[in-house]
């Protein structure tokens, strides 16, 4: 799926969590006490906040991104059986600054010197984007920042990608839809948006409505699908 060219784009949007910030990086930080149950927690912590969100929105009870995000928290850490004192609010605090990927500064500046439109869509709370955006200090690389709040569910259900086409106003066709999970890649490309799969993890394809126009492993290796 590499080797793909753009063209007609009007904005570029990213998924945030995984996509542009290390979901990881909160228990790295905290490896000085989690030792090698760091990778266990990360896997366990983040598999369990994406399946609270579906299940949450198939039930028709919303709960915002922070939320879902303590709860799948406090279960993995019952699970690995990790009880220190003041853990659980160190990595919730860590979860508010995580690290960027190392070339998405690059990435970001080079879509805005084409004139091109740039947006975050992402299941976090706009106080949470705001924090990583902040922290990350690519504010001024990014036009939009969408949080799945304004609309009440979770990806990938379509009202999510709706909001990036109604508030960036370009149709879903215009808009480059870049993400590292693969199950948001074939949505948006389900909902008629052009997408690359940022495939940072080695996923195996889903078999999903949709298809990714793309796959790549950096995001490194998306400007110059846009002649950047």
């Amino acid at each position: 799926m590499s080797g793909a060219t753009f063209v007609g784009i009007r904005a570029c949007v990213f998924d945030a969590y995984g996509t542009l910030f290390d979901f990881g990086s909160a228990a790295t930080g905290c490896r000085d006490v989690l030792g090698d149950k760091a990778d266990r927690l990360t896997a366990l912590w983040r598999d369990k906040q994406l399946q609270y969100t579906w299940l949450r929105t198939l039930q028709g009870r919303h709960a915002d991104f922070w939320q879902v995000t303590a709860d799948a928290l406090d279960f993995a850490l019952e699970t690995l059986t990790l009880g220190q004192a003041g853990l659980r609010d160190r990595l919730m605090d860590l979860y508010l600054a995580l690290n960027v990927f190392p070339e998405v500064p690059e990435v970001l500046r080079r879509i805005q010197a084409a004139g091109l439109k740039t947006a975050i869509l992402s299941n976090g709370t706009p106080a949470m984007l705001h924090s990583a955006v902040e922290h990350s200090r690519i504010g001024r690389l990014v036009g939009s920042v969408l949080s799945v709040e304004e609309v009440g569910f979770f990806k990938p259900h379509p009202k999510v990608y709706q909001l990036a086409v109604d508030r960036l106003s370009v149709e879903a066709g215009g808009i480059l839809f870049l993400s590292s999970n693969a199950w948001d890649a074939y949505a948006a490309s389900a909902y008629g948006m052009r997408v690359v799969w940022c495939n940072r993890y080695g996923q195996p394809r889903e078999r999903l409505p949709g298809s990714p126009d793309c796959e790549i492993k950096s995001l490194l290796e998306f400007p110059p699908m846009l002649g950047l």
